[in-house]
């Protein structure tokens, strides 16, 4: 049968989908109730995002407000930092194995082919610029990183002009490849073109390895008697001047630092949907709620200029004069105001000499104490670039490609055999859930706001049907329909059943719960951002800004969870015994955290879920603790139960559940309703 055959069939032909239903309300027919749509819920959602933004700007010093205060706090704020992006703290021990692979000679300088290891097998390419006269002292250095230009030789050939300057002026110029953009290729845009969303999982982002490079490129530098590393400096523009921020931040031994078009604030890059133009290294996956001012705090007092651009859609005024503003306070505890300062030019995203002129001769004046006159009259590019090329063949132990799945190392759970190693195991996992993995979860305190209305399908035949909004954070709401048996002495336990949008198709189809509709209450949920309408891209960014505000969409849902349950508690005081949820594919995984969060929850219901994070639904850092069979576990010794059948990675989470005497198993059942009633096998 046809589905309209069906409808017609069923008396339902002039069914309308759910959202365009008559908002009545239950409790009190004579009115009518405001129920958001779609748009108006996905704009709530945005100024919740917003805000969560400025409450980061707001308290990203963390209450600091002297030169004192700051200088007790910084060496937290500096591990933070590096936890964040996943770099090693302490001295840098391994071998750089630094190779000169050629080079060439011109009017005043020379240029020499580099390759050296920033960790073993993560191999740099870059270009030395060095005077052909030797400097007393050796020659001051800029660490150059580049921004984004494609090119089989690198992105440092389209940097040579920068370069040419300082070597021209008695500077040595290094200038290094991105992870991506180089000799050997890497992966750079994982999330914003790629939906590797593991990598928020792992912590990974591209800015780590840049900075890593950048911070490996100066202990080569110190290496080099031409030189004079004492007297380093960086720049760079675009992707180069994130970096700039971020390896200046990372290592005071970069004297002078000014970045170019790489300036961005939380609050108005979210607000101003600015996220959507910037890729993976502009950012930092921020689960210590740290803004672009407190890491440039970490540069101060040193001399900081900042670059920027009036028109650039990629770092508008409202981010990079906030970024200035907030910062020159920490500059005012030392003293040394004029050592922040900023150039801007009615220009978009360009590489212009004003540009050059600005970062250059800032750069000149505190490093040697002059600005010369600028001029670019006599720079000449190579018009072979290929001269420039380091390697004949990319080396066959390179892990360049391949280096986000290594860079972060992911933990591997220990094995428990006995029940007291597994208690000692979830007490450190439940810590690290808090402390690292959950730190974007809000308090469960805001009013729900409920709106209820009478839901007209063919669900009433078979209980009490109403949709439902209710606000889980204040002016976030939630949409949904929750069905209760008649009569409500009938209630057997509640079912929260979390819907993807992969399962949004007809609003009216719910036949995997109608057996369950006489005896239970279900609440279909439909968690923040999933039924919004959102495309690929859309989506792409709201991840991405989630990450910026050091969380995830998961994480965000999984509060929509958490508060579900209490809605059904505490806002309708349902008179249940038990709550379950269930969850399909992605879905599953948010029920997987729900239940080891939520004491309440006695059973969880899987259907597919991802056996990893690493086939992609996201916790911030998860794979640094553990994986999802592994968070399964904790739910024990209440129940999990799979429909269909069990997956392999999950064998581990019956080996645990195993270990506690009486508790429920984990098991399998063929349908929902069978999951629910106690069906199926163990």
């Amino acid at each position: 049968m046809r589905r309209r055959d069906w409808l017609m069939s069923a008396g339902l032909a002039g069914a309308v989908p759910l959202q365009a239903q008559p908002a009545q309300s239950a409790a009190n027919s004579d009115r009518r109730v405001k129920m958001l749509s779609p748009r108006e819920r996905r704009e709530g959602f945005h100024r919740n995002l917003v805000a969560r933004g400025e409450a980061i700007a707001q308290n990203q010093f963390r209450g600091i407000k002297t030169r004192e205060e700051w200088e007790k706090s910084r060496p937290q704020f500096l591990r933070d930092f590096l936890w964040e992006l996943g770099l090693p703290e302490g001295p840098r021990t391994e071998p750089l194995h630094a190779r000169v692979t050629g080079g060439f000679e011109r009017n005043g300088y020379r240029v020499e082919n580099i390759v050296f290891e920033s960790s073993p097998g993560l191999y740099v390419t870059g270009n030395l610029y060095l005077p052909a006269a030797r400097v007393q002292g050796g020659a001051p250095v800029v660490v150059y990183v580049c921004g984004h230009s494609p090119s089989p030789l690198g992105a440092k050939i389209a940097y040579q002009h920068h370069a040419l300057w300082f070597v021209k002026h008695g500077f040595a110029a290094f200038v290094l490849d991105t992870i991506e953009f180089a000799e050997i290729a890497g992966i750079h845009h994982g999330t914003h073109d790629l939906e590797w969303w593991h990598w928020l999982s792992l912590g990974y982002n591209p800015t780590a390895v840049e900075v890593w490079n950048a911070m490996r490129a100066l202990d080569y530098l110190e290496t080099r008697p031409e030189v004079n590393a004492r007297r380093a400096s960086i720049t760079g523009r675009s992707g180069g001047g994130a970096v700039s921020w971020f390896a200046a931040a990372a290592d005071e031994r970069f004297q002078v630092a000014s970045p170019v078009h790489g300036t961005w604030a939380v609050a108005p890059h979210i607000r101003d949907y600015t996220v959507r133009e910037n890729c993976d290294c502009i950012y930092v996956w921020n689960s210590e709620l740290l803004d672009l001012p407190s890491i440039g705090a970490l540069i101060a007092p040193r001399p900081l200029l900042i670059v920027n651009g009036r028109r650039d859609p990629c770092f508008p005024p409202a981010g990079y004069r906030e970024v200035e503003n907030r910062l020159r306070e920490v500059y005012r505890w030392y003293g040394a105001e004029e050592k922040l300062a900023s150039f801007e030019a009615d220009t978009g995203h360009e590489d212009t000499p004003a540009y050059r002129e600005a970062a250059n001769l800032w750069i000149s004046q505190w490093i040697t104490g002059s600005r010369p006159a600028y001029s670019e009259a006599d720079i000449t590019r190579e018009p072979d670039p290929s001269v420039l090329r380091v390697l004949d063949a990319i080396p066959t132990d390179a892990r360049n490609e391949g280096i986000d799945r290594e860079f972060i190392p992911a933990v591997s759970a220990p094995r428990n055999s006995l029940l007291s190693e597994w208690q000692a195991r979830k007490t450190a996992l439940r810590e690290a859930l808090t402390a690292k993995v959950l730190r974007g979860l809000a308090p469960r305190t805001a009013p729900f706001n409920t709106q209820k209305a009478a839901l007209q399908n063919w669900t009433e035949r078979y209980c009490q049907a109403s949709s439902v909004q209710f606000e889980t954070e204040p002016g976030m709401t939630v949409n949904g329909q929750l069905f209760v048996p008649r009569p409500p002495t009938a209630l057997q336990g509640a079912l929260i059943y979390l819907k993807d949008r992969d399962d949004l198709v007809y609003g009216i189809d719910y036949d995997d719960i109608l057996a369950l509709l006489p005896g239970y209450a279900v609440l279909v949920l439909r968690p923040r951002g999933v039924d919004y309408g959102l495309n690929n891209p859309e989506m792409a960014e709201v991840k991405m800004s989630a990450a910026l505000l050091g969380t995830t969409l998961e994480t965000l849902q999984l509060h929509d969870v958490l508060r579900t349950v209490d809605f059904l508690i505490e806002d309708q005081q349902l008179p249940v015994q038990s709550v379950s949820i269930f969850g399909r594919k992605a879905m599953a995984m948010v029920a997987i955290y729900a239940g080891a969060v939520e004491e309440r929850v006695s059973r969880v219901v899987l259907d597919r879920p991802p056996e990893s994070h690493w086939d992609g639904p996201a916790m911030m850092h998860a794979l640094r603790y553990t994986d999802i069979p592994e968070v399964a576990a904790l739910i024990a010794p209440r129940e999990v139960v799979f429909l269909g059948r069990t997956p392999a990675a999950y064998r581990a989470t019956e080996t645990l559940a195993g270990l506690f005497p009486g508790g429920k198993p984990v098991r399998r059942a063929n349908s929902l309703g069978d999951a629910m009633r106690g069906s199926g096998s163990v």
